[in-house]
């Protein structure tokens, strides 16, 4: 569970609860949970110390269930702390002539698993990707927010040998220093690609013989030297980088990210 107790002045909890309310709904559209996936259900009935409370829901497969709550609940955790305590809770507010009070608080209360099960229901699909007439071909996705997943980028050379694998651990380094980077190269690409999909991994970087031979085979300039192919989890789509781009390109896409829509 995860809580904080934000004080206030006494006369203003109504316009900050209403300031954390808009606060805490806009966190999760933030981060990519559809505003028709949630809902505010308000409380009839108050503790006798509570002046006002609501909780957002979120709707999981089995119906609409609490993901947080914000409760108004004037002097009363700290008024029973001081009665205990014996200890003055009594704020002296500078800006106000020295005025003397105990501070209102307006509550936020977030459970934490029901958060984590509440993003991996919303991000997690079996998604169709056979072109039409095709056999069905079916991938796991998490379509998670690039700033929740577990690794941002996954470097994958197209093969072990011919010094694609130490050129990758080359651009690993490169990224790690500002991003959850993974390293991988068992199996073939497409199936890398696959396991990277089902974890929520944003962007994989693919290293290719392109990457590393500045000539062709006939000795004509390779445009393509010194760059790497970014492919994207949701869409799939590939484009090829510059290595000297690569960390802004990346830090660009995060920044712009949108979540797909989704039936």
């Amino acid at each position: 569970q995860m809580e904080m107790e934000y004080f206030c002045k006494p006369g203003t909890e109504d316009e900050t609860f209403d300031r954390w309310r808009k606060d805490r709904w806009q966190f999760y559209l933030k981060y990519g949970i559809p505003e028709k996936q949630l809902k505010w259900h308000h409380h009839d009935k108050l503790a006798h110390y509570a002046k006002d409370a609501y909780d957002i829901t979120y709707n999981f497969p089995i119906g609409f269930e609490e993901i947080e709550g914000i409760h108004s609940r004037t002097d009363f955790d700290l008024s029973q702390h001081q009665t205990y305590s014996k200890k003055d809770m009594s704020y002296i507010d500078q800006e106000d002539g020295n005025k003397k009070y105990v501070p209102y608080v307006i509550e936020t209360s977030a459970g934490l698993n029901r958060n984590f099960l509440m993003f991996l229901c919303e991000g997690y699909e079996e998604q169709n990707v056979a072109a039409p007439g095709e056999p069905e071909d079916y991938r796991t996705v998490l379509h998670l927010d690039p700033r929740l997943a577990p690794i941002t980028v996954a470097v994958l050379p197209l093969m072990k040998k011919d010094g694609l694998a130490e050129k990758a651990k080359e651009i690993q380094h490169l990224l790690k220093e500002d991003f959850v980077t993974d390293y991988d190269t068992s199996g073939t690409v497409g199936k890398r690609y696959r396991r990277q999909d089902e974890v929520g991994t944003p962007f994989c970087v693919t290293v290719d013989y392109d990457t590393i031979q500045e000539k062709k085979e006939d000795g004509s300039k390779n445009d393509l030297f010194n760059t790497v192919t970014v492919r994207f989890r949701d869409s799939m789509e590939q484009e090829r980088v510059s290595l000297d781009d690569l960390v802004f390109f990346i830090q660009k896409a995060i920044k712009n990210y949108k979540p797909i829509e989704r039936s």
